[in-house]
């Protein structure tokens, strides 16, 4: 098992509040009770670095941590960014509003952003929130990656047909598929293969 240290560094209420964008950085965002809480905890290994909670939209700010390697001297360290959510259906639209506004920013500027996890709840069928986020960060440039959430809530055959209905309708507008990542918080799944997928990226990372 991948070993990394993880610290909260800080709460941002607009982009320009974040930290320099000195060291490669990495995002996670997804819709409302699609686990991305408990995801961040599961692959930091820290229970309570990211807040759950059973209300949606609680994640109202950008939040910062700091990620490095034990014992490895020669791994720079990097950021992982906890994102507000792009669609809760139980805030108001102003609140959604004030989402996107800190949200859309944020991912189309930040320099360092090396790659932006967009988590879906492997349960459901293709959703069209899902979808049209991911169309707008094709058409900004935004490099992102898939992360199936909570696979371990489904029987393997429905999992497996909800994947392939998502790529089948990804690659009605996609040239090709982003990289994808299958994961269970309860079962640590997937957690190897993510922090894999960033060691590697690290390096495309200039300052």
């Amino acid at each position: 098992m991948i070993e990394i240290k993880a610290d909260f560094l800080k709460s941002s209420q607009t982009p320009k509040q974040c930290p320099p964008a000195n060291v490669p950085e990495y995002a996670f965002v997804g819709r409302s009770n699609v686990g991305k809480s408990s995801l961040i905890n599961m692959l930091t290994g820290r229970k309570n670095l990211a807040k759950t909670s059973g209300k949606p939209g609680k994640t109202r700010l950008i939040n910062h941590f700091e990620i490095s390697w034990p014992g490895k001297s020669d791994k720079s360290s990097w950021y992982l960014v906890d994102l507000p959510g792009y669609g809760y259906a139980r805030v108001s639209k102003k609140e959604r509003s004030e989402f996107q506004k800190l949200i859309y920013p944020y991912i189309r500027n930040r320099e360092n952003l090396m790659c932006l996890f967009v988590l879906i709840d492997s349960r459901h069928s293709p959703q069209q929130i899902d979808l049209e986020f991911m169309a707008y960060l094709g058409q900004n440039g935004v490099p992102f990656a898939m992360v199936f959430t909570k696979s371990d809530k489904s029987k393997p055959v429905a999992l497996e047909k909800n994947i392939e209905a998502y790529n089948e309708r990804m690659l009605q507008d996609w040239e090709e598929l982003p990289s994808q990542f299958l994961t269970s918080s309860a079962k640590i799944q997937g957690r190897d293969e993510i922090l894999a997928f960033i060691e590697e990226t690290n390096p495309l990372f200039k300052a």
